[in-house]
C-alpha cells in the first residue's frame, strides 16, 4: 500500500518549480486562450471576476478588458508581479492577491465568474480545488476553465516527463482535468450545466530545438526535470521531447507549429 501523499510538501515543491523558471515568457504566448475563454463565459461589464492560479494573467487581462472587476490570484508572487506589470501597461484596474487554489480566502458566492486557464489543473487536490472554485461562485454564475487534454501535445509532454521522473504515487495527473468524465465528477453536484468545447492552441517556434531550449529555461516542470536529470539522463529526456515535437509538427522543415488540444469549459453554477 502506498504511503499517504504529503500534500503540503508536494505543493511546496510545485511552488518552487513554477517559481524556478519564468512562466511569463511562455504564458504571454497563450493570451488567445484567455480571450476565447472570456468570450465563452460572456463576461459582462461590472461583474466580479476571480482568476484562480492566474499565472501572469492571461484570463485576468481578458476579463478586465471586458469591464470585469477582476481579482487575480496565484501562489507564486513573481507571476502576479508579471500580471500586474501587464495590467499597468494597459491601465487596467485589477487587484492582485496571493492565494492558494485549494484554500481561496473569499466568502461563499463572492464572484459572478471564476476563471482558470491551465492553472487550477496543476493543484494536487483536484476535488478540493474544484470545490473551492464552486464555493466562491454565486448561483447562476459561471466557472470558466481551459485545461490541456491527456491526448493533446501538452498532455503527451507530461507523459514523457513522467517516464523520466515518475510523479509521486497517489497524485492525480493534471491532464485528467482535460476529460469530460473528470469534470463531471468534480463539478457535477454544483453544476446546472457543463458546456465543453474542444479547441487547439498552436505552439509556434523556429524549431523543436528552440522549443526545448525555451521550455527547459522558463517552464517550471520542464526546468525542474532537466535540473534533476544531469548528463545522459537529461540527454535522454531531450531526445524524447524532440521526437515528440517532430511527430506533432505540422510545419515541416520550415518551422515548428505544434497544435495542442485543450478543453474550453463553461460551468453554470447551480
Amino acid at each position: 500500500m502506498n504511503a499517504p501523499v504529503d500534500i503540503p510538501a508536494l505543493k511546496s515543491r510545485q511552488q518552487a518549480a513554477w517559481a524556478s523558471g519564468d512562466y511569463a515568457v511562455i504564458g504571454t504566448t497563450l493570451q488567445l486562450v484567455g480571450e476565447s475563454l472570456a468570450e465563452a463565459c460572456d463576461i459582462l461589464s461590472g461583474e466580479q471576476v476571480l482568476d484562480v492560479a492566474a499565472g501572469n494573467g492571461n484570463a485576468t487581462l481578458a476579463a478586465a478588458r471586458r469591464g470585469g472587476i477582476v481579482t487575480s490570484t496565484d501562489y507564486v508572487t513573481t507571476l502576479l508581479e508579471r500580471g500586474a506589470e501587464r495590467a499597468r501597461a494597459e491601465r487596467l484596474n485589477v487587484t492582485f492577491e496571493v492565494a492558494d487554489a485549494e484554500e481561496l480566502p473569499y466568502e461563499d458566492a463572492s464572484f459572478d465568474v471564476v476563471l482558470s486557464t491551465f492553472g487550477v489543473m496543476f493543484a494536487p487536490d483536484h476535488v478540493r480545488s474544484a470545490a473551492e472554485m464552486a464555493r466562491v461562485c454565486r448561483p447562476g454564475g459561471r466557472i470558466g476553465l481551459a485545461n490541456w487534454t491527456p491526448e493533446g501535445f501538452i498532455g503527451q509532454m507530461f507523459k514523457v516527463l513522467g517516464s523520466h521522473m515518475p510523479p509521486p504515487p497517489g497524485v492525480e495527473p493534471p491532464p485528467r482535468w482535460g476529460t469530460e468524465a473528470h469534470l463531471a465528477r468534480l463539478f457535477g453536484d454544483a453544476a446546472a450545466r457543463i458546456d465543453v468545447t474542444r479547441r487547439e492552441f498552436n505552439f509556434r517556434y523556429r524549431s523543436a530545438a528552440e522549443f526545448v531550449d525555451v521550455f527547459r529555461r522558463w517552464y517550471g516542470p520542464v526546468h525542474k526535470a532537466f535540473g534533476a536529470l544531469p548528463g545522459a539522463a537529461g540527454e535522454a529526456l531531450e531526445k524524447d521531447l524532440l521526437a515528440l515535437l517532430e511527430r506533432h509538427n505540422r510545419a515541416g522543415t520550415r518551422a515548428l507549429v505544434v497544435p495542442s488540444e485543450y478543453l474550453e469549459v463553461v460551468i453554470t453554477r447551480r
